[in-house]
């Protein structure tokens, strides 16, 4: 083993192999442990030193770790331990629509925070009068991906809006697009002939260095879909840094995320068993609604809802999403 590190590469790999299994290793002790406090507790309590809250608490306990467990059973694909791509766009209607993409917008900004994660913004366009028309964010961090895969869908708001005089109930649609973000153990093959730039200024509403330096880069990559055998185009922009150089290799970073995707898509489509009665889930169907009057949130997949409709926009979403690994992680 002294020869270990002369590859760092390989080394680094196994490395990743080794922390993998360590996760298992100490998740099952854990279990293990808090099952063994919870058999002394009840012991205690039936000799009459315990009281009941006590043997409660350790039920709680004991239960959490084992659901935890199974929450990380749920990720076990090749994709689910990677970054995520987190692209929103705000549908039709306007200011309204506008406003709703960018409260999603600070909702997975939110979680991210609460999950430690490093989140970074490599694309933003402002909203006409408030809100924004789109953003991408990058999210680093380990099974960033297999979390947030179930956000794919359309996000659908029912409020009074500010921005009506009438004080009308109105309903905005924002479609959220995640995939996994690739990093150095997947290969993805492009074509540099099927690669166009554009450069373009970056600057927002202010600064000194607004319209002095064309800092934004924009790829076109065509390419034949591997879900649907036809010739089809990647567009993406990136206005993340001052450079230019820096822009392009992010650029890279994301079109092979976005491949790696319709890779993965290909997959799915070729091994899908749907079962009989069971709801497809297919990419951009309406997936979860937020209804603020009625003080409701609720998922339409699981069936999941919650009233506290403050503390999901405020990212806690982690309900949400283990309703969903837990009823479709497995498939």
């Amino acid at each position: 083993m002294e020869n270990f590190w002369e590859n760092q590469k390989a080394a680094e790999e196994q490395m990743k192999k080794i922390r993998s299994i360590k996760v298992w290793i100490d998740g099952y002790n854990e279990v293990h442990n808090a099952v063994g406090e919870l058999e002394l507790a009840f012991d205690f309590f039936k000799e009459g030193a315990a009281d009941e809250q006590e043997v409660d608490a350790a039920y709680a306990n004991a239960i959490q770790l084992i659901e935890d467990l199974e929450l990380r059973n749920m990720l076990r694909r090749e994709e689910d331990k990677l970054g995520a791509v987190i692209k929103i766009v705000a549908g039709a209607g306007g200011t309204e629509a506008q406003d709703w993409a960018e409260m999603l917008f600070r909702m997975y900004q939110r979680w991210c925070e609460r999950q430690s994660y490093k989140c970074e913004i490599t694309n933003l366009q402002d909203g006409d009068e408030a809100g924004i028309k789109t953003v991408t964010m990058q999210v680093d961090g380990e099974m960033a991906y297999g979390y947030l895969k179930g956000e794919n869908g359309v996000h659908r708001l029912v409020r009074v809006s500010p921005y009506n005089a009438q004080g009308k109930r109105m309903t905005s649609f924002t479609s959220v697009f995640v995939v996994p973000l690739v990093d150095d153990t997947i290969e993805i093959e492009i074509n540099p002939g099927n690669l166009t730039w554009d450069t373009f200024r970056s600057g927002g509403a202010g600064g000194q260095n607004v319209n002095k330096v064309e800092t934004g880069v924009r790829c076109h990559y065509k390419f034949r879909n591997p879900v649907t055998g036809e010739m089809d185009e990647i567009v993406i922009e990136n206005t993340e840094s001052r450079s230019q150089f820096g822009n392009k290799d992010n650029v890279i970073r994301l079109l092979k995320s976005q491949l790696y995707e319709l890779e993965l898509e290909k997959r799915r489509v070729e091994t899908a068993k749907v079962e009989a009665g069971k709801r497809k889930i297919e990419w951009g169907s309406q997936i979860r609604s937020y209804v603020f009057d009625d003080r409701r949130v609720k998922d339409h997949r699981t069936n999941y809802q919650t009233s506290n409709v403050q503390a999901v926009m405020d990212g806690d979403i982690d309900a949400f999403i283990k309703a969903y690994l837990m009823e479709f992680g497995g498939e």
